[in-house]
């Protein structure tokens, strides 16, 4: 294990299954990390409670006036907000808005997003509804860096998980989340032992 502590910002908007896995495998030493701050575009998200319960500095930040983006005056707060506590990468787990050019210069190769879906196959909402309405056999999640595009950036862990018959989107679901607990520890081990660098649209490890 490498003796670098990551300090990781999270972003969320739902319950925070993603954060807790990150909690468990800190917990567990398989994660050189620490998380020094959870901020949330809704008020009475359940990440906001799990981040309480572990004592992890937490807030609602308003996202106004934007419905789909942080831009603008929000996007200063919550810069201000992971910059106050130290945050060396920001993680987006369930955050459902897009990220901007201010959040990303500041955070540059630094911000990190989980999608359900193997990219660059289904990017965009609801990918494992696209997956399975496509037919295909085999789908999965994405651990990446953020870039400007719609789930464009370099890949850093994948996860497989199949497509079953009689899956329903429900199902799927479920089953892709738990490779998500996953892969999502997996990857920010590899930020935090710090031997990467990009390879076109992939992350290699040294």
């Amino acid at each position: 294990m490498t003796q670098n502590i990551l300090k990781i910002g999270i972003l969320g908007s739902g319950s925070g299954t993603n954060m807790q896995s990150i909690c468990d495998a800190i917990s567990a030493h398989t994660l050189d990390a620490r998380i020094v701050c959870v901020a949330s575009d809704v008020p009475n998200a359940g990440i906001l409670d799990r981040a309480k319960k572990h004592g992890i500095p937490c807030r609602y930040i308003d996202p106004a006036p934007f419905k789909t983006k942080l831009e603008g005056r929000a996007e200063d707060e919550y810069i201000e907000f992971l910059s106050a506590y130290g945050a060396d990468v920001v993680v987006l787990a369930g955050f459902m808005r897009i990220v901007k050019k201010k959040m990303l210069d500041k955070y540059h190769d630094r911000v990190v997003n989980i999608h359900p879906a193997l990219l660059p196959a289904f990017p965009g909402i609801a990918a494992w509804k696209q997956a399975l309405e496509y037919g295909v056999k085999i789908t999965g999640c994405t651990v990446h860096l953020v870039d400007s595009g719609t789930d464009t950036g370099p890949i850093i862990v994948q996860k497989s998980v199949p497509v079953l018959e009689g899956d329903t989107p429900d199902s799927l679901h479920k089953r892709i989340q738990e490779q998500e607990h996953k892969a999502y520890p997996e990857a920010l081990q590899i930020l935090a032992a710090g031997k990467w660098r990009k390879e076109g649209r992939r992350i290699v490890t040294a």
